[in-house]
């Protein structure tokens, strides 16, 4: 931008800063046009608008809206807790997943035949027919599983569920979680 047209922008700006009462910039020196309109007596920018004794009526909702103020905060609820189910010993912490229709009805590692419908689960080391409750650490939900079967054999897994196992807990729409492991009697 030459000279002459940044003088002439500067003059155009303070004159329409001047026009909206805005203030006006401090003489930038530009030249004298721009010292004219920085002399102009400027209004306050506020005093510009109407000022509200009590605000306006609200507009009518419509009956597709939702009413924000009807809807209850998510109560959390403690899981439900099997009475004859006592943990024995805690395995700590890992990554829970989940299979079901590809191995729906094929041979588990103990010999019977696999359901996506039941409450199983395979370990890598835990003994066929011990029973695991799983607890998904995001949401608080947990299952008594049986374990029938071995795996996972994806590494960073710790268990694979059921699906209906894993229905329960939530964990079908991520696919996996961080989970509790102990062993019940």
């Amino acid at each position: 931008m030459d000279k002459t047209s940044r003088k002439v922008s500067i003059a155009a700006f303070t004159l329409l800063a001047a026009a909206v009462g805005g203030t006006a910039f401090a003489d930038t020196g530009a030249n004298d046009s721009a010292g004219a309109a920085n002399s102009v007596d400027a209004i306050s920018f506020t005093d510009e608008f109407e000022t509200f004794e009590t605000l306006p009526e609200a507009p009518e909702m419509p009956d597709h809206a939702v009413d924000i103020s009807k809807i209850e905060p998510p109560v959390e609820i403690a899981p439900e807790v099997e009475p004859d189910a006592r943990i024995t010993r805690s395995l700590g912490n890992g990554v829970a997943s989940y299979y079901g229709k590809r191995f729906h009805g094929r041979r588990t590692a103990n010999g019977e035949r696999f359901n996506m419908h039941a409450m199983t689960a395979a370990h890598k080391t835990l003994p066929f027919g011990t029973k695991v409750r799983v607890t998904n650490r995001r949401n608080g939900e947990s299952v008594v599983v049986r374990i029938n079967d071995r795996g996972p054999f994806t590494r960073g897994r710790t268990i694979d569920l059921s699906r209906a196992a894993a229905k329960e807990i939530g964990l079908i729409s991520s696919g996996h979680a961080r989970v509790e492991i102990d062993i019940v009697s």
